[in-house]
């Protein structure tokens, strides 16, 4: 028999097991990254549904690691520059449930001989050890020593080629455009033969990268011209637009959503992606658990609803990934 003045105690012990176990979920782990900020949604898991990682990260379990730490429960995941597709697909089948390997198509070949980078492509897309397709750089403007320009119109063979390999496996078709970087002119033709691909492909679901640089009211407009377009928010927070020259969208004041964002997302809580686009070291380091504290602040300002569908269910919906269990 317990004694009333023990059932306190023991009612204690029980729930500090329970909080115990807990904290070996990546959940749990996540929530110190905001535990001590009021209001945040700490039950709030995340997919990040378009990151990359190259040779400076010379540990992938960093990857791993935080993501426990922030809440991530998966990352669709590239390889770039001197990392290869293999390492990446080797990361995913060690943690499946975690990395879902996306096929790289940055390749020193693709304006050099495309011919070749199609065989790149291609020999990714068969081996079956790949669940997406990453990024298909239309317009990237130079970004110092990091990153070369690319200019490639919608209409190019190389867009037609790995837009027809993702829709043949149901995959989404990631496009970086960053329009505000363009020429007015440059940026009509952009614009024009982006929503041309869209009308003419209207199952396939699009991501826009970067938001596409684009500001609430186009972002608006195509929202309602296309059903299946959809917005990625790598680089809009204000970790990360702080640091840069770079027109990105910035969807933060402070740990807010402006109220421009804030609005259209309410209105629109299906088109909104959680994407953090992480491909150098410091992103992985420096940058990532900050990165996920302020969506977290910003999410818990939302709806439920609105907030699960942005940081995970959009995603898993568009990949076709299980939920979390």
């Amino acid at each position: 028999m317990i004694r009333a003045g023990s059932l306190g105690h023991v009612r204690a012990a029980l729930v500090l097991a329970v909080l115990m176990l807990s904290l070996n979920s990546p959940l749990a782990r996540g929530a110190d990254i905001a535990a001590t900020q009021p209001g945040v949604a700490l039950e709030l898991y995340f997919v990040d549904a378009h990151s990359q990682v190259d040779e400076d990260v010379s540990d992938l379990g960093l990857i791993i690691r935080r993501m426990d730490a922030a809440g991530v429960y998966r990352t669709v995941l590239a390889a770039r520059s001197g990392r290869k597709p293999g390492e990446v697909a080797d990361l995913a089948a060690q943690h499946p449930q975690r990395i879902v390997p996306s096929v790289r198509t940055k390749s020193g070949a693709f304006d050099k001989n495309p011919a070749k980078w199609r065989k790149f492509v291609q020999a990714q897309v068969n081996s079956g050890r790949f669940r997406a397709m990453a990024e298909m750089l239309l317009y990237h403007a130079r970004k110092g020593d990091k990153a070369p320009e690319v200019r490639v119109y919608p209409d190019d063979d190389r867009v037609t080629f790995a837009l027809a390999a993702a829709a043949e496996r149901g995959w989404p078709f990631v496009v970086h455009i960053e329009f505000a970087s363009l020429s007015p002119p440059e940026r009509d033709r952009f614009m024009g033969g982006f929503e041309a691909l869209l009308r003419e492909h209207p199952t396939l679901p699009f991501l826009l990268n970067h938001m596409g640089q684009l500001q609430p009211p186009e972002a608006a407009r195509l929202i309602k011209a296309h059903a299946n377009f959809h917005l990625l928010t790598a680089h809009t927070t204000s970790v990360i637009t702080r640091e840069s020259r770079e027109p990105w969208t910035r969807m933060f004041e402070g740990d807010h959503l402006s109220p421009a964002w804030k609005e259209l997302m309410l209105t629109h809580p299906d088109r909104f992606v959680f994407a953090l686009d992480n491909v150098w070291y410091q992103h992985w380091d420096a940058f990532y658990l900050e990165q996920v504290k302020q969506w977290r602040h910003a999410l818990a300002e939302v709806p439920p609803s609105v907030a699960h569908a942005v940081a995970h269910g959009n995603a898993e919906r568009l990949y076709r990934l299980e939920p979390r269990q």
